[in-house]
C-alpha cells in the first residue's frame, strides 16, 4: 500500500488547496513533506490556471506543530547544514509565491509550522486556536520566528514570545495582528478559501509586484535570520543540548502514567 502524500493538492475554481497531511504527527514538517510543499508552491506559482492558495492542515488537531523532532534528534552536526538549507528554501517558497496565499490555521500551528503562516499573506483563525514559537523547549535557538515576529510586533512581546516559548490562543494572537482574520474553528478553511479567492480579484500584476516589494523590505533581514540560524544550531548541536532536551522529551512521553 502506497504511502499517503505529504502534501495533498485540490484545485477549486482556481484556488489551489494545499493541505500538509501527517495527522497522526500533528502535520509536523519531515524531509518529505518539506520538499513537498516547496515543490508544490514553485509549480502552482507557475501554473496560470491557479489564482490564488491556500494551506491548512490535515484533520482538526493542528495546521502544523512545527519541525518534527524525531528527525531533528536523529541529526548530526554535520547534517545540520543540509537540513536548515532546506527548510529554509521550503520558507522561502512561502514568501516566493506571487500570487494570494493564505494560512488556514485549523489547528495548532507552533514553530516550522507558525513560521510558515508568518510568511503567508493573511492568516485566519480561531479563539481557541494555539500559536506560537515552542523552539527554545526543544533546546533550538529562536532565530528564523524571532526575525518574521519582529516584522509584526514590539520587542518587548517578541521577547516574551520567543525566550519562554509560550503558545498564544487564537483571540489574543488576533487582538496583536498574528491573526487577520478569527471565525469558528469549523469556518476556517471556508472562510480562508473565500478570501484568496476575494485577492484573486485583485488586478494580477499589481498584487504580484506589491508582494514583490514588500518581500524586498523583509529580504535583507530574513537573510540574515536565516545565516545565524545555521550559526547557532550547529554550535547548539556541538554541544549535545538538542539532543539530550529531546530525548528527554520522548523519554517523559514513553512513562506510564
Amino acid at each position: 500500500m502506497a504511502a499517503a502524500a505529504p502534501v495533498l493538492i485540490e484545485t477549486r475554481d482556481g484556488v489551489a488547496l494545499l493541505t500538509l497531511n501527517r495527522p497522526a504527527a500533528l502535520n509536523a514538517v519531515d524531509a518529505e513533506l518539506r520538499a513537498a510543499l516547496t515543490a508544490a508552491l514553485h509549480t502552482l506559482n507557475a501554473d496560470a490556471e491557479v489564482k490564488a492558495a491556500v494551506i491548512a492542515g490535515a484533520g482538526e488537531r493542528a495546521f502544523c506543530a512545527g519541525q518534527d523532532l524525531r528527525e531533528a534528534l536523529d541529526l548530526t552536526v554535520d547534517g545540520v547544514e543540509v537540513w536548515l538549507v532546506r527548510q529554509h528554501a521550503m520558507y522561502q517558497s512561502v514568501r516566493d509565491f506571487d500570487k494570494p496565499l493564505v494560512a488556514a490555521l485549523n489547528g495548532v500551528a507552533a514553530g516550522a509550522g507558525f513560521q510558515i503562516a508568518l510568511c503567508c499573506d493573511l492568516r485566519v483563525g480561531y479563539a481557541g486556536l494555539r500559536i506560537g514559537q515552542p523552539e527554545i523547549r526543544a533546546g533550538l535557538a529562536s532565530i528564523v520566528g524571532t526575525y518574521l515576529m519582529s516584522l509584526q510586533l514590539p520587542l518587548s512581546l517578541n521577547q516574551q514570545l520567543s525566550l519562554s516559548g509560550e503558545l498564544l490562543f487564537g483571540q489574543r494572537a488576533h487582538e496583536i495582528g498574528l491573526v487577520n482574520h478569527l471565525v469558528p474553528q469549523a469556518e476556517v478553511l471556508e472562510r480562508a478559501i473565500r478570501l484568496a479567492r476575494e485577492l484573486a480579484q485583485m488586478p494580477a500584476a499589481a498584487y504580484a509586484a506589491t508582494k514583490a516589494r514588500l518581500r524586498e523590505l523583509s529580504q535583507p533581514g530574513f537573510d540574515a535570520a536565516l545565516a545565524a540560524a545555521r550559526r547557532a544550531q550547529k554550535a547548539l548541536y556541538a554541544s549535545g543540548e538538542p539532543q539530550r532536551v529531546m530525548s528527554e522529551f520522548f523519554a517523559r512521553r514513553k512513562m506510564p502514567g
